[in-house]
């Protein structure tokens, strides 16, 4: 006798937003076996997984897994590419820069490009060190091509998301998975049962008094965690790093020529964001309540993006649950980690949820160890996640009220750690579950005017002028290329040409 728990047969996912389609297509994809059922409730205005558009390139992965191509995602779905973002007005003195993905620079002589670069900026005698990223330079520009498997281009080093519009994509996402046998239920919840002897759910009751029963239960129900809440619940609350408590929505037609880059852009008391895909261009402000009031702050909007926003404003209370996977419930997505779209990685989020449920897929006694590990793995990713952003707003430079509260707030440790050993020689340390690479960590360190104190002695065996030299020549082979290549707007418009072929 094995001793081993029987297996897990039916899931149930609760959520009819993109976190919800997307958890049953991958788990009834990649585990045919296993009965699925959805019962696709509305998400509610705070799933901002379910409504963000911009997604980071993490996203093609997850399209693979699950065997969507880029005619589904792209063409039938209306969505557009996108390169990274602009940021502007984080801090004083510094210029605007880019955060795009991929490398910027390459490597020569014996240490990192960057500690070149360090160098040369602490002579002030460094270019923008954006200028030596070539995903940057082309969403400056406006242009798009793929990356380019050529050893040397410019072009070979860069990746990209996708800019959706969310009804749409939700839309296909839905006929996806009812074509994998996906099963839709129809109804409210009323109410959720859980067994006596162990506390596991045992079943969903639905407003009409039927039941939903189920092995696991996936909750992809927004921050109100409409299932997971039933187990109880332990919420580390981010707030006094991530002080944006409030968050307004607008939409305006889409723009002739499609910005390949988003633009998030510092206010007084928090900022915007401007996002352009070929079916809509998405307005939005995340505020801190105590610094302004919500009129004040819809009239800033209007402003800003020359629409009305749309509904009143979403309270947002930023952090993440202790245990994502309790018993037999799992939350995804907003259920898990509520952040603000500061840097795009809420759907992100819930796709590496979904990715790791079913690489862990447990027996159907959800063996504690086993669980552990996965609320292990997930926190790490979220807490990274929730340094990266913070970093944003402790490395700013601005004199309001807001932003001097927001810089001198006491980082978590471990961006603590991360900003003490870069502050000395340029160095960042290795953590488990990171979701932005170390050329992501650089363009904001570095764009908002964080400087080491020294540079890596592995440099002094490459001459300043021998450095200066080298970085010039990658600057102009990109500004040489990005001519060349077809504007956003134009690459999709043959895209879509190709597909219909």
């Amino acid at each position: 006798m094995s001793g081993r728990a029987p297996s897990i047969h039916a899931i149930v996912v609760v959520g009819g937003g993109i976190t919800g389609w997307s958890a049953a297509a991958a788990l009834k994809k990649r585990l045919p076996a296993l009965a699925v059922t959805i019962l696709p409730l509305p998400p509610p205005p705070d799933a901002l997984a379910d409504r963000i558009g911009s997604t980071l390139p993490s996203i093609a992965e997850f399209h693979a897994d699950i065997g969507l191509t880029e005619a589904d995602t792209v063409v039938r779905a209306g969505s557009g590419f996108r390169l990274g973002t602009w940021f502007e007005g984080w801090a004083e003195d510094p210029p605007a820069y880019v955060h795009a993905y991929g490398e910027v620079g390459r490597p020569f002589g014996t240490a990192s490009f960057h500690q070149h670069w360090v160098r040369a900026a602490r002579l002030a005698a460094a270019e923008p060190f954006d200028g030596h990223s070539a995903a940057a330079a082309m969403g400056r520009a406006g242009r798009f091509v793929h990356p380019r498997e050529e050893p040397g281009s410019p072009l070979a080093g860069f990746g990209y998301g996708l800019q959706i519009s969310p009804a749409r994509y939700g839309e296909m996402m839905r006929a996806y998975v009812r074509h994998l046998g996906v099963a839709e239920r129809a109804g409210a919840l009323a109410a959720v049962r859980l067994r006596g002897e162990d506390g596991f759910i045992e079943a969903l009751r639905l407003d009409d008094g039927s039941e939903l029963r189920g092995d696991l239960f996936v909750d992809c129900t927004g921050p109100a965690r409409r299932l997971r809440s039933a187990l109880g619940e332990a919420f580390e609350d981010w707030s006094r790093w991530l002080p944006c408590d409030r968050l307004l929505f607008a939409e305006a037609p889409p723009a002739a020529e499609l910005p390949p880059l988003d633009k998030a852009v510092a206010t007084g008391a928090g900022w915007r964001w401007e996002a352009a895909s070929p079916l809509r261009t998405s307005h939005g402000l995340a505020y801190a309540s105590a610094h302004l009031s919500d009129g004040k702050a819809a009239r800033a909007l209007r402003v800003a993006a020359g629409a009305e926003a749309e509904g009143d404003a979403v309270a947002l209370r930023q952090g993440r649950l202790a245990e994502p996977w309790l018993r037999n419930c799992v939350a995804i997505g907003d259920a898990a980690v509520a952040v603000e779209p500061l840097e795009w990685t809420n759907l992100h989020l819930a796709h590496d949820a979904v990715d790791r449920l079913v690489s862990m897929m447990p027996d159907r006694d959800c063996s504690a160890v086993e669980l552990w590990d996965y609320n292990r793995q997930a926190n790490a990713e979220a807490d990274r996640v929730r340094d990266f952003l913070a970093l944003h707003y402790i490395a700013s430079r601005r004199g309001e009220p807001f932003w001097r509260a927001a810089a001198a707030a006491e980082p978590p440790p471990s961006l603590a750690h991360t900003l003490s050993l870069f502050r000395e020689r340029g160095r960042l340390p290795y953590y488990e579950e990171e979701t932005f690479a170390r050329d992501s960590w650089l363009s904001v360190l570095l764009g908002q005017d964080v400087l080491p104190r020294r540079t890596d002695p592995l440099i002094d065996a490459v001459a300043p002028a021998f450095a200066d030299d080298a970085m010039a020549r990658m600057r102009s082979a990109i500004a040489a290329m990005v001519p060349t290549l077809p504007t956003h707007s134009l690459y999709l418009q043959n895209l879509m040409r190709q597909s219909a072929r």
